[in-house]
């Protein structure tokens, strides 16, 4: 395989374009200094908007850009696109929490633009309820109900029990259950997406080092690897202990010697006991086990990169990275983006990524 062109045309153009309340002025393209999107597993996504907040008057003098409140505000809602001017990919969808203005001696004066994306909401309030007999499916269409958003589940379907939150936020008490049952959550618009991270797939990317890949940094390390994950608790109801263990579900992307492979290599047996996770039926003990494996196999080997800025490069992408050496060349489910943009460098996306296979491609 090869790069796929970020752009049809030859020059990448690919200043940002911002709307807020849904239009777009000519006075913030004009001024804009740089942005910063960043998303992460479990959601949350937030935006960081530089611009200058001096501009000309018709009649030759200068004054502030925005401080008449006439365009920014606090509560307006924002939208940030990003890729090809020609065909731009919406990146960022959400809320005006935070004006910052910076007055410098050694330049015009500046206003940073804070957002934070429609999870926000689900962060500013604590709540004491108890969920009875609910599946993730269910709790995660109520959270999403309560917030205003379209709820976009995949499976997650058995009924996981009865869930206490005790003066937790919404997106607090969501990501605790998920991350248990190995799952993601993100905001996409106006949809709160809810999913296996087995079944997390944003696009597929492929990157090649001094391509379209300006920089990386790989490492593969066996001190959090485990041969085997263990899980123990007490059925209540049959008045019987559990116990489960676990090798691997659910690894995702890539090929080659997994951790634990590595590990036997070496003559090593480690065994790692959930201990602090209270478990009360068999399948809950499994599901616990499961998750723990496969969570520290994905971070074996870990990367961090920075590649020519790309809009589909997102949360739950699978990025191919090549020309790195047979043993780190291989898939990577990002984890972390950052999209960046300013005036000396243009726009870049920052990802960090995992992937549970070593030297998988030549």
């Amino acid at each position: 395989m090869s790069e796929r062109p970020i752009s049809p045309s030859a020059v990448y153009s690919a200043r940002p374009t911002v709307q807020i309340d849904q239009q777009s002025y000519a006075k913030v393209s004009e001024l804009l200094i740089g942005m910063e999107v960043t998303e992460q597993e479990g959601g949350l996504s937030t935006l960081q908007l530089r611009l200058s907040n001096v501009a000309s008057d018709s009649d030759g003098s200068a004054s502030f850009a925005f401080e008449d409140g006439a365009i920014l505000t606090l509560g307006k809602p924002i939208t940030v696109y990003a890729g090809p001017v020609s065909s731009p990919m919406e990146i960022f969808q959400g809320m005006i929490t935070g004006l910052e203005a910076d007055f410098r001696e050694e330049g015009p004066p500046e206003l940073t633009v804070l957002a934070e994306d429609a999870g926000q909401q689900a962060r500013m309030t604590r709540r004491t309820k108890t969920y009875d007999e609910m599946a993730i499916a269910d709790l995660a269409r109520e959270i999403a109900g309560r917030l205003g958003l379209q709820p976009v589940v995949t499976g997650m379907t058995d009924n996981i029990g009865t869930w206490v939150q005790l003066n937790e936020s919404d997106l607090a008490f969501l990501r605790r259950v998920i991350e248990r049952y190995d799952g993601d959550v993100q905001v996409v618009g106006g949809e709160l997406h809810v999913s296996p991270r087995q079944d997390v797939r944003r696009g597929s990317v492929e990157l090649h080092m001094y391509g379209q890949l300006r920089r990386v940094r790989v490492l593969a390390d066996l001190v959090h690897q485990t041969n085997k994950v263990t899980v123990a608790g007490w059925d209540a109801a049959q008045g019987a202990r559990l116990t489960a263990e676990s090798t691997g579900s659910h690894r995702g992307p890539g090929e080659g010697a997994t951790g634990a492979e590595m590990l036997e290599q070496a003559s090593i047996n480690r065994t790692q006991h959930i201990g602090h996770l209270t478990v009360r039926t068999q399948d809950e003990a499994q599901a616990v086990a499961d998750s723990g494996f496969d969570q520290r196999a994905r971070r074996f080997v870990c990367l961090d990169g920075t590649a020519e800025g790309n809009p589909e490069i997102r949360v739950g992408t699978h990025v191919t990275v090549a020309g790195i050496g047979p043993r780190y060349s291989n898939t990577y489910y990002v984890t972390r983006a950052s999209h960046r943009y300013d005036l000396e460098i243009g726009y870049r996306t920052q990802f960090e990524a995992e992937c549970a296979y070593w030297g998988g491609r030549s």
